[in-house]
């Protein structure tokens, strides 16, 4: 397949109120690193972008209950929360925070410019007001009922049930988070970014895309043809970016306007930063030939597909407009959503407590949730765990290493005439890496992850079918050629499995005896016999190890025991 040669990954900014849970890792982050990999090995030009989303009225509203200030908060959180993606093995390029410099600079000098162009006008609203807390109440400082769905529970910018987005004054019965008390409501003057002058021209892209999923494509088309309204820019609120317009003193930038120029300005500070060039970042933002991917949640779509690209658009600037956005469903935990307050789900240091990255990273590729929300159970673990890692992939490579290295000093044999079970290992094989790389391309990362899968299987079928053991002692020179070509195998088993588990991925690469890693090696040497003969392996080990048999009965006794391990080390603004 031919290389686009650029990418910019984008993976949807994690709010830094509290630690991401399992739900958020693989509607985003994981999901991107996972793309990210797999192109880096494929020899593409890849910078993979992401950062905390430190601004707006949730981490006011957490600053307030906490009684700090919001930039402690964030500050803390940024740093812990950015540790753990490490752990995880997240291979971003630049992971930032909305409070950088170069955000803030980047963020006020585009506004302007929209405003400049004619899309940014001002408007008087009457908006909600708490006399008891003296402060408007927009966005995540007011709850009410949905006016769509009867939600309860709806926050003034956009209901977290139906997806929604939504204006303080839509809301019914509405309340301040902060007293519980039922608002006023006042007049203010906000600046607003003028959607409807861009509805032709964002309807007509959404409709000639071909590259969007159903579920991205649907939605925002249905969302356009109801109408686009203008949307506030501009915040009474104190922590987020000042606005830049003329006369907007005391006002803010509203989060969703301000984040999402993060995948930008990321760029922007990695090139600065990293790479020492500070214009490098147009290679990428103003290339049509680059190709911009963004993994988020369901929620995030109307942001990414619509309001994103009206904002490039109306900028005058000739921005790459997003090529692909993979929007995941819900990823539900033993059927329910995840909660911090009832104690449901498993939160990323919690994770990393009871087993080591690599795990999590496969199972949650396994059960993304990419066409409906999928569940998450524990029974499910357990399967993934002992049957696919242990089973399928551990049992393969353990045999076919430790054969090797008993029967042939650790060397890989040279190998005899091949017969017709040989042949259609490797092109079996070699039809999984292919069948991997279009899966990847279409991001579909479960059907992918289902390839590594696949060879591994072959495998162990190969090795039943051609009995290693017994042709030892009857055919030494078959034997020889069936563990040349399981050696190849395993050699490219590791080069499939580096975007999902980096980590084992690369301790079976050094098992393998090879040099460097297995990023050096390249997607296309999947499909290569490399391994040649006289190649000396190392002494193996086992590549996995299975879940005991009373796992279910015990695992909520682990649960709590990693959740209070991931509790005392969490900066104490989380407690």
């Amino acid at each position: 397949m031919i290389l686009v040669a650029k990418w910019v990954v984008c993976s949807a900014w994690p709010y830094v109120n509290t630690v991401p849970h399992l739900g958020n890792m693989i509607g985003s982050v994981l999901s991107a690193d996972v793309f990210a990999r797999f192109l880096r090995l494929r020899g593409e030009e890849v910078v993979f972008v992401s950062g905390s989303d430190e601004h707006g009225t949730p981490i006011e509203v957490e600053a307030r209950k906490r009684g700090i200030e919001p930039r402690k908060l964030t500050d803390e959180v940024h740093a812990y929360v950015s540790e753990l993606f490490r752990k995880w093995r997240i291979s971003f390029d630049n992971y930032t925070r909305t409070e950088s410099t170069v955000h803030h600079d980047f963020v006020k000098k585009f506004w302007l410019q929209v405003y400049n162009n004619g899309y940014v006008f001002t408007r008087k609203e009457v908006l909600p007001y708490c006399p008891r807390d003296e402060i408007f109440l927009p966005d995540r400082f007011i709850v009410g009922t949905c006016p769509y769905c009867g939600y309860p529970e709806a926050h003034g910018d956009q209901c977290d049930k139906c997806g929604r987005l939504l204006h303080p004054t839509e809301l019914i019965n509405p309340r301040c988070v902060f007293c519980g008390s039922k608002p006023i409501f006042k007049e203010t003057t906000h600046w607003f970014f003028d959607l409807p002058k861009l509805e032709g021209k964002v309807k007509e892209w959404l409709e000639r895309h071909e590259q969007f999923p159903d579920n991205v494509k649907n939605f925002s088309l249905g969302w356009v043809k109801e109408g686009l309204k203008p949307r506030s820019v501009t915040r009474d609120n104190k922590w987020g970016i000042p606005a830049p317009f003329p006369g907007a003193e005391g006002k803010t930038i509203y989060v969703w306007f301000d984040a999402v120029l993060g995948y930008i300005s990321a760029t922007k500070e990695w090139a600065e930063k990293t790479k020492g060039e500070p214009e490098l970042w147009k290679r990428f933002w103003l290339d049509k030939d680059t190709r911009t991917i963004y993994f988020i949640g369901k929620d995030n779509i109307p942001f990414h597909a619509i309001l994103f690209p009206a904002m490039l658009m109306a900028s005058g600037e000739d921005y790459t407009l997003p090529y692909q956005i993979a929007a995941t469903e819900y990823l539900m935990f033993e059927g329910e959503k995840f909660s911090k307050h009832r104690g449901i789900g498993v939160w990323i240091d919690e994770a990393l407590e009871m087993f080591d990255a690599d795990y999590w990273r496969w199972a949650l590729i396994r059960m993304r949730p990419e066409q409906k929300d999928t569940n998450f159970t524990w029974k499910e673990f357990y399967r993934i765990v002992n049957s696919e890692l242990n089973d399928d992939i551990g049992n393969f490579v353990h045999r076919v290493l430790s054969f090797a290295y008993k029967n042939f000093n650790g060397m890989v044999p040279e190998p005899s005439t091949k017969i017709q079970e040989d042949e259609k290992l490797w092109e079996d094989v070699v039809e999984a890496v292919e069948q991997a790389e279009k899966y990847f391309l279409d991001v579909k990362l479960k059907a992918a992850s289902e390839q590594v899968l696949i060879i591994a299987r072959k495998g162990n079928q190969y090795l039943n079918i051609r009995e290693p053991w017994r042709k030892v002692k009857e055919d030494p020179e078959d034997a020889k050629t069936i563990i040349y070509m399981a050696l190849n195998v395993v050699r490219t088993l590791a080069i499939v499995m580096e975007p999902f588990m980096p980590a084992k991925a690369n301790e079976l690469w050094s098992m393998l005896g090879l040099e460097g890693t297995v990023e050096d090696a390249g997607w296309n040497s999947a499909k290569e016999l490399s391994l040649k003969p006289g190649h000396k392996i190392n002494k193996p080990k086992p590549l996995f190890k299975k879940l005991p048999p009373d796992f279910l009965d015990k695992v909520n006794d682990l649960l709590l025991e990693a959740r209070t391990k991931a509790k005392a080390k969490r900066p104490k603004v989380l407690e």
